[in-house]
C-alpha cells in the first residue's frame, strides 16, 4: 500500500527531515527590519530551490517587498483534487535577544522538562517547522510513488509577520494561477498534545473611531458646569447602551446572519477539556461576561461582539484640571461571525450613535478596517475528510475549534480567489511563538508530516 510505504519513509528519514528544517531556521528572515531583507530573499531561494529539486515548477515572484514562492506540481493528473497550500517563512525579530537561552538562529534539538524532544529557534513553530512538514509530507510521496495523490500549488510569504503589504495584490495579479479546489493553512495549534485541531471558523472585524465634538473649546467646569453639554457623559451613555442586560448587542440588525450552533458541534464542544475557571483565571477574572446562556467557548469562537478598545477625553495627565473637554472619543471594535455583513455593521453603529446626540453635539467617524468572518460549513465533506485524515494519525479524535481572532489570508483566499480553507497546524500554547524560546515540538513536526500524508492520500481516493 503506497501510503504505508510513505509513512515508513517519513519516519525513516524523520532525521534528515530535522536538519533541512535547521537549515532554513538558520537563515534570519525578519521580514519588518529592511537590514534582513537578503535574508529574506535568501530564504525564499532556499524554499524555491528545495521544491525544485523535489520536481515542482518552483520561483521566487518578486514584490514592492519580499518575494513569495510559489511551486506546481501536476500530481496523479488534471482530474486529481488541487489543493493550495499556505505558509510563510518570514519570522518575528528576537528582541529582547538576552531572555534566549541559545542562539535564536542556530536551530538546535534539545529535551523539555517533560523530557520531550523539541526543535528550538526563531520560526520552529511559527511558520518554518509547520510549512516543512508539507514539504516533507510531499518529499516522502514523490520518493516512494513519483508524485503526488493530488495536484498541489504551494505559495510561501515573505511579509505575514509585517502586514502582508504585497499580499491582496499579488493574489489579485495571479488570480487564475492560485486557483484551486480547496486551501490548506498550516500556521494554527492543536487542541492539546494528542489532540489534532481544525478551524471552522475565523472571526471577521469591524473597526470604528468614533468622536463626539461639543464645544469650540474646553471649558472651566465651574463656570460652564451644569449648563454646557459634555461629550464625555455623552460618549459614555452611548457606548452604555450597546449592550443589553443580557450581554447582548444592541444595533439594529447586528444579528443579522448570525446562525445558531449546531446541537452536535456544540456537544462536542462542550465535551472539549477545556475550564472556564482556568482560561478567565489566567486573566485574573473568574465570571464570564458576555451573553448569558452561552458557554465561554461559544462566546469566543461563535458569537458576535462589541468591544470598546480605547476612550480618551478631557484632561488626563498627572493631578487634576478642571474642565468640561470639547470633545471625546472612543475606539470600537465588531468581531462578525458566519454572515454578518461588516458594511451593514458599521452603518448600522454611526446611525447608532448619531440617533443618540443631543443638541449642540455632532460626531465624527473614521473607519479603521473590516471584513467578513469566514465560516466553513460544518458538514462540508473535506472536513469529514480531514478528521477522518486525523483521526488515524493521532491518539485522539480531530476536534473542529472556532478562533477568536482573524487570519487576513484566509479571508483574501476566499473572496479575491474563491476558495475556502482548512486550517490545521500542530503547534501548541506552548511554543513561545513571537517570544524569545520559540519551539517547536519533535511529535508535532513528525506526526505533523505523517498527517499531511494521510490527507493527500485521502484526498486523492476520495477525489476531495
Amino acid at each position: 500500500m503506497s501510503l504505508e510505504r510513505v509513512l515508513a519513509c517519513l519516519d525513516a528519514n524523520l532525521d534528515q527531515s530535522v536538519e533541512r528544517l535547521k537549515d532554513l531556521i538558520r537563515i534570519p528572515s525578519i521580514s519588518t527590519d529592511p537590514a534582513y531583507a537578503d535574508a529574506c530573499r535568501k530564504a525564499a531561494q532556499w524554499l524555491a530551490d528545495d521544491l525544485s529539486g523535489l520536481g515542482f515548477s518552483a520561483s521566487l515572484r518578486d514584490t514592492p517587498g519580499h518575494p513569495m514562492v510559489v511551486a506546481h506540481h501536476d500530481g496523479a493528473g488534471p482530474d486529481a483534487p488541487h489543493v493550495l497550500f499556505y505558509g510563510h517563512y518570514d519570522v518575528q525579530p528576537v528582541d529582547p535577544l538576552e531572555l534566549w537561552t541559545s542562539d535564536p538562529f542556530e536551530a538546535t534539538v534539545v529535551t523539555g522538562p517533560d523530557g520531550s524532544r523539541r526543535i528550538t529557534g526563531r520560526g520552529s513553530a511559527d511558520d518554518k517547522g509547520q510549512l516543512m512538514t508539507f514539504v516533507e509530507a510531499c518529499r516522502a510521496f514523490i520518493a516512494e510513488t513519483g508524485t503526488l495523490p493530488c495536484r498541489v500549488t504551494i505559495f510561501l510569504e515573505g511579509e505575514e509577520e509585517s502586514g502582508s503589504p504585497s499580499l491582496i495584490p499579488f493574489l489579485d495579479a495571479h488570480r487564475d494561477e492560485l486557483a484551486a479546489d480547496i486551501a490548506l493553512v498550516c500556521d494554527t495549534n492543536m487542541w492539546d498534545r494528542d489532540t489534532p485541531a481544525i478551524a471552522t471558523g475565523l472571526r471577521g472585524l469591524v473597526g470604528e473611531e468614533v468622536i463626539i465634538h461639543a464645544a469650540s473649546m474646553d471649558l472651566h467646569s465651574g463656570y460652564y458646569g451644569g449648563a454646557a453639554a459634555n461629550p464625555i457623559h455623552v460618549l459614555a451613555r452611548i457606548l452604555a447602551d450597546l449592550h443589553d442586560a443580557d450581554g447582548r448587542v444592541t444595533l439594529p440588525g447586528f444579528y443579522d446572519g448570525v446562525a445558531e450552533l449546531p446541537d452536535e458541534v456544540r456537544n462536542l464542544w462542550n465535551a472539549l477539556d477545556f475550564s472556564e475557571a482556568d482560561f478567565l483565571g489566567t486573566a485574573g477574572l473568574s465570571v464570564p461576561a458576555g451573553e448569558k446562556g452561552r458557554s465561554v467557548l461559544e462566546q469566543v469562537w461563535a458569537r458576535p461582539t462589541a468591544e470598546v478598545n480605547g476612550i480618551e477625553g478631557g484632561y488626563t495627565g498627572k493631578g487634576f484640571k478642571t474642565v468640561i473637554a470639547a470633545q471625546a472619543r472612543a475606539k470600537v471594535s465588531f468581531r462578525l461571525v458566519f454572515d454578518q455583513d461588516p458594511a451593514a455593521v458599521r452603518a448600522s453603529f454611526r446611525a447608532f450613535v448619531t440617533e443618540r446626540l443631543p443638541a449642540d453635539c455632532r460626531v465624527e467617524f473614521h473607519e479603521h478596517g473590516g471584513s467578513g468572518a469566514i465560516q466553513l460549513p460544518f458538514d462540508s465533506p473535506v472536513l469529514a475528510t480531514a478528521r477522518q485524515a486525523l483521526g488515524d494519525e493521532w491518539p485522539k479524535p480531530a476536534v473542529m475549534i472556532g478562533m477568536g481572532g482573524s487570519i487576513p489570508v484566509v479571508g483574501e483566499f476566499k473572496r479575491r480567489l474563491g476558495v475556502s480553507s482548512l486550517l490545521i497546524g500542530f503547534g501548541l500554547g506552548d511554543d513561545r511563538i513571537h517570544s524569545p524560546n520559540e519551539k517547536y515540538e519533535m511529535t508535532s513536526f513528525h506526526k505533523g508530516q505523517r498527517s499531511w500524508a494521510r490527507l493527500l492520500d485521502l484526498m486523492g481516493r476520495q477525489g476531495a
